[in-house]
């Protein structure tokens, strides 16, 4: 498990490992959410990478809101 430590001026540093399998960038901005005792990084990713990762996805067979049970 990677670890890290806060700066004196709460920086913290991606360890090395983490930041080649992720594909983090320097400069990439980061979605910061907490949560109990949970801080989580989520990096921002331009909308044009999500393309086409619904492709082959079924689109028939689903009922309508309507036609659910409560």
């Amino acid at each position: 498990m990677a670890r890290t430590r806060v700066s004196p001026k709460y920086q913290i540093v991606i360890p090395k490992e983490i930041r080649d399998r992720h594909g983090l960038k320097p400069g990439q901005e980061m979605q910061v959410i907490s949560k109990g005792n949970v801080i989580t990084l989520v990096p921002d990713r331009p909308l044009s990478a999500f393309r086409g990762i619904l492709r082959g996805m079924p689109t028939t067979g689903y009922r309508e809101k309507k036609d659910r049970r409560p």
